[in-house]
């Protein structure tokens, strides 16, 4: 989907806005009431998951990330 925007925030969650849909692992979608951004747990504390509640800050969670270039994928076997 074009124009997603995710933001990987420091000692916290990932920020997803724009056009987005999140799915479960059976690919049953989860209401999201129209909202156009969202921000999920990347601590693993939340009571919300997979959406942030705040629980990284109790927890103390830790994480900083900063952009770089990932190496191209490996050929797969044909």
């Amino acid at each position: 989907m074009a124009g997603t925007k995710i933001t990987v925030k420091n000692h916290g969650s990932l920020r997803i806005e724009g056009e987005f849909t999140v799915s479960d692992q059976e690919g049953k979608e989860f209401g999201l009431g129209g909202r156009t951004a969202i921000s999920l747990c990347r601590c693993g504390h939340s009571e919300n998951k997979p959406f942030c509640d705040g629980s990284h800050r109790k927890a103390s969670f830790q994480s900083e990330v900063k952009a770089k270039d990932l190496p191209p994928p490996a050929p797969q076997p044909a």
